[in-house]
């Protein structure tokens, strides 16, 4: 196989709000550590944040959950909304904007004096509590328009006008795989010439954020509050709140103007299952594994010559066997040993939109 020299990209900047890390040297010390992030919460904390006696009485209410420092907290004069606007913005959109910033500054550009084109691709999660919470309160007329134009179908070209991006601004939802086809679709822009600098990522603050979930039979909820990847004890997962955003860039360029590298994206790929699994849910075994041998063709890579494989992983009878297969097809080699696996969801739990 032969690289593609001229079509990678780099990461120049990151910035991130993970359950327990605030930043990615943060995130990583947990990762070494072996560290899990998730929470586990008193009933009297859960009543506190609203939480029903009915649920919480419930043997099947898992009282456990990933969550991030100071959700609630946004300085809005910084980005130009007043208090009132404020107050409409989720707390996963006022998060966004922060990381956001965050990764620019990271990266070493501000996009105020940045000559050249700044795209951003993002998703977030469906907030139905924040919804309801918030919107359903109103009762003058302005204030809900003014509160739907703020909600999270068009929250990135509302970031791209507070911080003066002027490149392309897509919002996206594809659920679990959101932030990944983020990355890939600024890749693709970043390859055809359409941004010179690309922001990508996802967001996923579900309010109340101090709630658990209610577990049921075959689903993909763990019962004890614990993701267990590729474990025999594997049992489900937990999901957990989380921000991320990267800043990407044409490798040769980065290398031209001298930014710093975190790491390099060879290729990216993605495609859908279609019909061939046994629900619209299910993880599909072939479909995975086209992705993956397209990904390692477009980047001309021995599948041999990988060491660490990141996964879903999120520790289903159903999913995580599937992925294996998909990798074994995908690699397909009598190579033993030399590639590990791996799931960042045993640590911090299920992002949701942000997952990736």
């Amino acid at each position: 196989m032969e690289n593609n020299p001229g079509f990678e990209i780099a990461v120049i900047g990151i910035s991130l709000r993970f359950p327990g890390a605030n930043n990615a040297d943060e995130f990583w010390h947990n990762l070494i550590n072996g560290k899990e992030t998730v929470t586990t919460f008193s009933d009297e904390e859960l009543k506190e944040a609203g939480i029903d006696q009915q649920l919480l009485d419930n043997p099947n209410y898992v009282k456990t959950k990933g969550i991030i420092e100071n959700a609630d907290f946004f300085d809005a004069e910084f980005f130009g909304y007043t208090p009132k606007e404020a107050k409409f913005l989720e707390p996963q959109i006022r998060i966004f904007h922060e990381c956001c910033w965050e990764a620019l500054e990271d990266a070493g550009y501000c996009p105020h004096r940045y000559d050249g084109l700044i795209s951003l691709y993002a998703g977030a999660s469906e907030n139905i509590g924040w919804k309801t919470g918030t919107l359903l309160k109103l009762t003058d007329l302005s204030e809900q328009f003014e509160a739907l134009n703020l909600l999270r179908n068009s929250f990135t070209p509302l970031v791209s006008y507070k911080l003066n991006l002027k490149g392309p601004s897509f919002s996206l939802n594809t659920a679990c795989s959101t932030s990944l086809v983020a990355i890939h679709l600024a890749c693709q822009s970043l390859l055809g010439g359409e941004s010179d600098i690309s922001l990508a990522g996802g967001t996923s603050v579900i309010t109340p954020v101090k709630a658990g979930a209610l577990y049921q039979d075959g689903m993909i909820m763990s019962p004890d509050g614990h993701c267990r990847a590729f474990d025999e004890k594997a049992n489900g997962t937990v999901f957990s709140n989380g921000t991320g955003v990267v800043v990407l860039k044409r490798l040769e360029d980065a290398i031209r103007d001298r930014d710093h590298i975190y790491a390099i994206i060879k290729s990216s790929a993605i495609n859908n299952d279609g019909i061939r699994k046994v629900g619209y849910t299910a993880p599909s075994l072939e479909g995975q594994a086209e992705a993956i041998i397209t990904a390692h063709q477009l980047a001309g890579i021995d599948p041999e010559t990988i060491s660490y494989v990141e996964t879903h992983g999120t520790g289903t009878k159903l999913g995580d066997p599937i992925e294996i297969e998909a990798l074994k097809l995908a690699f397909e080699t009598d190579k033993k040993g030399y590639c590990g696996i791996g799931s960042v969801k045993t640590n911090i739990g299920h992002l949701d939109t942000a997952a990736g």
